[in-house]
């Protein structure tokens, strides 16, 4: 494992980013075609915060978290860190000092495959945090990895400067060259979801709406009564 700290993350504008986390995981992913999704093993400690930012990584040695320490100073306002080990590790790398830490230098969260701790702290302090466990179990400081390098979160690689989407729904990574293009797709989305919304409560069907009527027909799904689907199966 190659060990370094790159210092000169480049990020997407910052006015883009923000708009782009009003959307939410579950609408920028849909409007990115289903790519992008960091795995459902991340889940977040808190309910009902959403957030968008640029993303510095940290490639960690298991049970380690040296090179958090070292990713702090890499950190600036809008920022999320995404933290992952070289192999799997659960151990709680991270907890309230830390947050406070990232919090005074404006990061706007945690994605971690590993585990956290002083999560009451954490929450109380609304710092928000996905990870994969929440785990009292502490780490040494001994180990060198990297920061602002490629990193790989369930499945997903992560490259410095990409933007964080997370929310209830998961975490999403969009690259940072396509932020743009995600965002108008993104919006389109939305006002194609007000539409269908309208619709909906107007009492129209959403198989009505979306055309799938032809779409079961085609793949043989028949209407019958009760009484033709009890005759059908041998039902007395």
């Amino acid at each position: 494992m190659k060990t370094v700290v790159v210092t000169d993350v480049r990020r997407a504008e910052a006015s883009v980013i923000d708009k782009l986390g009003t959307h939410g995981v579950a609408t920028v992913h849909e409007a990115m075609g289903r790519t992008g999704l960091v795995g459902a093993s991340l889940r977040p400690i808190q309910e009902g915060v959403r957030i968008a930012g640029s993303a510095v990584t940290v490639l960690c040695w298991p049970g380690d978290n040296l090179m958090i320490h070292a990713a702090v100073e890499q950190c600036r306002e809008g920022d999320v860190l995404v933290v992952t080990t070289a192999s799997p590790s659960l151990d709680g790398s991270f907890g309230e000092l830390f947050a406070t830490a990232l919090q005074h230098r404006g990061v706007r969260g945690l994605v971690t495959t590993g585990g956290v701790r002083d999560v009451a702290d954490l929450r109380a302090m609304g710092f928000p945090v996905w990870s994969a466990a929440v785990n009292a179990q502490g780490t040494v400081k001994a180990t060198a990895g990297s920061v602002n390098v490629p990193i790989t979160v369930g499945g997903t690689v992560v490259r410095p400067g990409d933007v964080i989407v997370a929310d209830d729904d998961g975490v999403l990574c969009v690259p940072r060259l396509d932020v743009q293009s995600a965002l108008e797709a993104a919006d389109a989305r939305v006002m194609k979801e007000a539409a269908s919304r309208a619709a909906y409560l107007a009492g129209e069907l959403s198989l009505d709406r979306n055309r799938l009527r032809g779409v079961l027909d085609d793949l043989g799904v028949k209407y019958v009564t009760t009484a033709e689907y009890e005759a059908g199966h041998g039902h007395g």
